[in-house]
This record gives C-alpha cells, structure tokens and sequence, in this order.
C-alpha cells in the first residue's frame, strides 16, 4: 500500500498525562482510515497532531514522502472538518466556503474561486443554498457546507473529527454514505475518527482502534470485527457486546465456573477467556438449559438477554420464531467464530 501519510513513535503529552503513546500508522493514498475509540482515547489529539495544531513530543510525522514534524498547518495543505461545523454564521453558505479560497498566500482569481465553488457545490447538492446565511441552515446543511468548505481548497488530506455526532441518525447513515462516495470520488486520502461503530464499520477501508492514548489493532474492519486481537478491540465492535465467558479445560473441552460445557476443546490449555458474539450464539442445540429474561424486538432479529451458566449472555436470532422472557432455551455457540485469549487479556479488560 503507498503511504501518504506516516506516522512513526508518535507520542503527545499534556503535563503529566500520555495524550498519544508510540502510535504507528500509515494512511494509503487512496484510503478512508476510521480512528475508532471511546471519548478520551486521543482521537481528536491524534487529528490535531497531525494537522499541525498540536506539536508531537516525540516521533516523525511524514506525508508526502517529507518530514512535516515541525511544519505549520498551513504548510501541510490537509483540510480539517470539525465536529461543530465551524461557521461564520452571518455570513452566507457562498461567503464561508470562498474563504479558506481567499486567505493569505492562495493568490487564486476570482473566477477560479468561483469555478471551485460551483465544483464544491454541485458535487454536495448544494447549490440552491449559496446565498443563504449559515444561520438559517438545518444541521444536515451545515455539515454539508462545513465539508465543501474543506474540499474547495483540494487538499491533499482529509482529516474528520466526528463531524456525524450533531446529527439525527437518519441523517448520519445518508451522510456517512455520501462522504464515502465523495471521498471515492474525489481521490483524496482520509482520516475520520469517531466512536461510533456502525461508522467505522460502513465507512472505513481500515479501522485503528485507539484507546488511552495506544493502538491497539489496525485492519479491515472484518478482520477487526472477526479476529480482535484482545477483548479490549472485540467490545469496540459489535451491538449487543461480544459475550466474554471465562472458561478452564476439561475433559476435551470448554468450561464454565458451574461445569457447563461451552464447545469442544481443540486448542489451548488451562483457563482462558472465551468472547463469542450474540450473531455467533444459536438459541437451540446445545446441552445446558438457559432462561430468557428479556426479548427485545429488533425488526430483523431478536436481541435475546439470558441467564445461561451462571453468567448472562446476549444472543441475536434472526426473526421466524417468537421469544418471551421466562422461556427456556439451549444455547449452542458456533465455534468456529469463538476467539479464545489468555486470562490476562481478562484483566486488562477489567483495568
């Protein structure tokens, strides 16, 4: 994959806080990378460090195939969409996006100015709204302005800062489409950090999950989704939460606290912590009985919450059958889509 952008031991620290610690990372030069994390991971310093806003204590930035460690922002030509859209708001939707066109150093004629903007505009359906001020604009048409103002100036970045979080989540699922297809489109390398999962999992030619400061798996989002490498990356993804069962060896297969078999044993010895998805759970088949306790109706599937071998479980089960709490089922885990970590994964999980 050709990098465009690279980061090597970034580390960023306020004070006695680790902002960012020895984060490596490339993005491709024709790639939507998804920073996926809780609130306080170090997305948006990760963004801001990159765009020059912050400056990394430690480690290279190089983008371009140059070092822009300790270049302005201004030098760096990356546009940065916010979370809050940023608008002048008495200024017209024409007004604030000409600006990044106009400021000091572009020496842009006016008709190529305008050329851009119909360019911008049309390409974000727009255009019936240029002369209107920013105020007057609905959210969805505020996001909407706030990423043609990014794209007039043709950078060569893309960095976004859950700039979905402020919107109804009708308007999120269509714009999160858009922006793939425009990103497509346009050409243009893409860093889009959120916590939202359903985002990172329909946007992103690869996820980086982030947390405290550290990255902790880089990959397709079916790689992350299927092979996490610790319970940490696997409850980042997945709704309901994959179902984490501390389970021992014994007698050829997996077991929990009260003797419950969970699958047959084919690798690994001693303890071990078992994370299975809801999807990856079937209600039927299995040897040991559970007990609903709440069925939830999710349209297309039933999100069922059962008290199963001492512990509670979530299951999703497709529609064709209708579940009540209190009814009894037996559940049966897939194994080939069960991951087994050590125990310490387990603790880390519990820090």
């Amino acid at each position: 994959m050709a990098g465009a952008l690279e980061l090597r031991g970034i580390g960023k620290h306020f004070g006695a806080l680790a902002a960012l610690c020895d984060i490596n990372l490339q993005v491709g030069a024709d790639e939507l990378l998804v920073v996926l994390g809780p609130t306080g991971a170090g997305k948006t310093t990760l963004l801001r460090t990159v765009a020059g806003l912050e400056t990394a204590d430690e480690g290279q930035i190089v983008f371009g195939g140059q070092d822009i460690t300790h270049a302005t922002p201004a030098a760096r030509d990356m546009a940065f969409v916010f979370q809050n859209f940023s608008l002048y708001p008495d200024w017209s939707v024409r007004r604030n996006m000409e600006f990044p066109l106009k400021a000091p150093g572009r020496d842009l004629a006016p008709a190529a100015i305008a050329e851009r903007l119909a360019w911008a505009a049309e390409l974000l359906q727009i255009e019936a709204l240029l002369e209107r001020p920013a105020a007057q604009l609905s959210g969805g048409e505020m996001q909407r302005v706030a990423i043609g103002r990014a794209i007039v100036r043709q950078p060569q970045l893309f960095l976004l800062d859950e700039p979905l979080t402020n919107l109804d989540a009708k308007l999120r699922e269509a714009l999160r489409l858009e922006l793939v297809v425009l990103r497509r489109n346009l050409g243009i390398p893409m860093i889009y950090v959120t916590h939202d999962q359903a985002e990172a999992l329909s946007m992103g030619d690869r996820i980086a999950v982030l947390s405290e400061g550290r990255i902790l798996q880089v990959g397709t989002p079916e790689t992350v989704y299927r092979k996490p490498l610790s319970p940490l990356v696997a409850r980042q993804l997945g709704q309901p939460a994959i179902n984490l069962l501390e389970v021992r060896r014994q007698n050829g297969a997996w077991v929990v606290a009260e003797d419950v078999q969970v699958m047959a044993a084919t690798e690994g010895e001693g303890s071990m912590l078992l994370g299975v998805r809801p999807e990856d759970i079937a209600p039927l088949g299995g040897q040991s009985a559970g007990k609903i306790r709440v069925a939830e109706d999710m349209g297309a599937t039933w999100i069922l919450l059962v008290d199963w071998a001492g512990t509670e479980i979530h299951i999703a089960v497709e529609k064709g059958q209708t579940w009540r709490p209190g009814d009894e089922i037996y559940p049966l885990v897939n194994p080939r889509r069960a991951i087994l970590w050590e125990t310490d994964h387990d603790q880390v999980l519990r820090r």
